[in-house]
Protein backbone atom coordinates (compact mmCIF):
# COMPACT_ATOMS: atom_id res chain seq x y z
CA UNK A 1 0.00 0.00 0.00
CA UNK A 2 2.64 2.29 0.58
CA UNK A 3 4.33 2.29 -3.29
CA UNK A 4 0.34 3.54 -4.42
CA UNK A 5 -0.54 5.81 -1.33
CA UNK A 6 1.67 8.62 0.43
CA UNK A 7 0.70 8.99 4.12
CA UNK A 8 1.45 11.65 6.57
CA UNK A 9 0.64 12.07 9.81
CA UNK A 10 -1.24 14.71 11.75
CA UNK A 11 -2.09 15.70 15.68
CA UNK A 12 -5.10 17.27 14.10
CA UNK A 13 -8.40 15.52 14.18
CA UNK A 14 -9.57 14.36 11.03
CA UNK A 15 -12.25 16.54 11.04
CA UNK A 16 -9.89 19.76 12.04
CA UNK A 17 -7.61 18.33 8.96
CA UNK A 18 -10.25 17.86 6.31
CA UNK A 19 -11.83 21.62 7.09
CA UNK A 20 -8.05 22.82 6.78
CA UNK A 21 -8.19 20.74 3.50
CA UNK A 22 -11.39 22.38 1.74
CA UNK A 23 -10.15 26.06 2.52
CA UNK A 24 -7.21 25.85 1.09
CA UNK A 25 -8.44 24.54 -2.04
CA UNK A 26 -11.70 26.72 -2.20
CA UNK A 27 -8.95 29.76 -1.89
CA UNK A 28 -6.96 27.86 -5.05
CA UNK A 29 -9.83 28.01 -6.72
CA UNK A 30 -10.14 23.88 -7.02
CA UNK A 31 -13.80 22.36 -7.56
CA UNK A 32 -14.71 20.17 -4.64
CA UNK A 33 -16.79 17.37 -6.04
CA UNK A 34 -17.33 15.61 -2.68
CA UNK A 35 -16.10 15.16 0.78
CA UNK A 36 -17.48 12.08 2.14
CA UNK A 37 -17.98 11.32 6.01
CA UNK A 38 -17.51 7.26 6.38
CA UNK A 39 -17.85 7.41 10.06
CA UNK A 40 -21.32 9.10 9.49
CA UNK A 41 -22.47 6.75 7.17
CA UNK A 42 -21.19 3.39 9.00
CA UNK A 43 -23.51 5.35 11.92
CA UNK A 44 -26.54 5.80 9.59
CA UNK A 45 -26.44 1.73 9.51
CA UNK A 46 -25.81 0.99 13.02
CA UNK A 47 -22.00 0.17 12.93
CA UNK A 48 -19.46 2.27 14.48
CA UNK A 49 -15.46 3.26 13.24
CA UNK A 50 -13.10 5.49 13.83
CA UNK A 51 -13.30 9.14 12.22
CA UNK A 52 -12.55 8.78 8.69
CA UNK A 53 -13.21 11.38 5.52
CA UNK A 54 -12.39 11.25 2.16
CA UNK A 55 -12.19 14.73 -0.30
CA UNK A 56 -12.68 14.69 -3.73
CA UNK A 57 -11.99 17.99 -5.79
CA UNK A 58 -9.76 18.90 -8.89
CA UNK A 59 -9.47 20.96 -11.89
CA UNK A 60 -11.11 19.60 -14.93
CA UNK A 61 -8.66 21.22 -17.32
CA UNK A 62 -5.56 19.19 -15.93
CA UNK A 63 -7.62 15.81 -15.37
CA UNK A 64 -8.75 16.25 -19.37
CA UNK A 65 -5.38 16.07 -20.06
CA UNK A 66 -4.50 12.89 -18.70
CA UNK A 67 -8.26 11.45 -19.75
CA UNK A 68 -6.96 12.30 -22.99
CA UNK A 69 -3.70 10.52 -23.02
CA UNK A 70 -5.40 8.08 -21.37
CA UNK A 71 -8.84 7.63 -20.87
CA UNK A 72 -8.23 4.86 -18.38
CA UNK A 73 -7.02 6.99 -15.86
CA UNK A 74 -10.66 8.34 -15.38
CA UNK A 75 -11.14 5.77 -12.54
CA UNK A 76 -8.47 7.26 -10.75
CA UNK A 77 -9.55 10.73 -10.97
CA UNK A 78 -10.52 13.51 -9.59
CA UNK A 79 -8.11 13.41 -7.03
CA UNK A 80 -8.90 12.33 -3.66
CA UNK A 81 -7.47 12.75 -0.26
CA UNK A 82 -8.50 10.19 2.69
CA UNK A 83 -7.82 10.62 5.66
CA UNK A 84 -8.74 8.52 9.42
CA UNK A 85 -8.02 8.63 13.01
CA UNK A 86 -5.41 5.89 13.84
CA UNK A 87 -4.63 6.19 18.21
CA UNK A 88 -3.80 9.79 19.17
CA UNK A 89 -3.22 11.00 15.81
CA UNK A 90 -4.84 11.12 12.31
CA UNK A 91 -3.31 9.83 8.66
CA UNK A 92 -3.80 11.74 5.93
CA UNK A 93 -3.47 9.86 2.30
CA UNK A 94 -3.49 10.65 -1.31
CA UNK A 95 -2.15 8.69 -4.62
CA UNK A 96 1.16 8.02 -5.33
CA UNK A 97 1.04 10.12 -8.85
CA UNK A 98 4.18 8.35 -10.06
CA UNK A 99 2.37 4.79 -9.64
CA UNK A 100 -0.29 6.52 -11.29
CA UNK A 101 1.81 7.60 -14.46
CA UNK A 102 3.36 4.35 -14.23
CA UNK A 103 0.18 2.02 -14.30
CA UNK A 104 -1.70 4.52 -16.74
CA UNK A 105 1.41 4.95 -19.21
CA UNK A 106 1.63 8.58 -18.91
CA UNK A 107 3.93 9.50 -21.52
CA UNK A 108 2.51 12.99 -23.18
CA UNK A 109 1.78 14.19 -19.77
CA UNK A 110 4.47 13.80 -17.38
CA UNK A 111 4.79 17.74 -16.92
CA UNK A 112 0.98 17.60 -15.85
CA UNK A 113 1.35 14.79 -13.38
CA UNK A 114 5.19 16.70 -11.62
CA UNK A 115 2.86 19.76 -11.45
CA UNK A 116 -0.19 17.71 -9.75
CA UNK A 117 2.94 16.07 -7.58
CA UNK A 118 4.07 18.93 -6.43
CA UNK A 119 0.44 20.44 -5.54
CA UNK A 120 -0.68 17.47 -3.56
CA UNK A 121 3.09 17.72 -1.94
CA UNK A 122 2.54 21.84 -0.83
CA UNK A 123 -1.54 20.90 -0.25
CA UNK A 124 -0.63 18.81 2.39
CA UNK A 125 2.20 20.06 3.94
CA UNK A 126 0.06 23.71 4.31
CA UNK A 127 -2.52 21.82 6.29
CA UNK A 128 -0.34 18.94 8.87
Amino acid sequence: MQDFLIIHTTTDSVKQVMDKLEVKLKEKGVKIFARINHGKAAEEVGLTMPPEEVLVFGNPQVGTTLMLENPAIGIELPLKVAAWQQGNHTQLAYQNLDKLKEIFGIQASINTIEILKKFMEQLINSVK
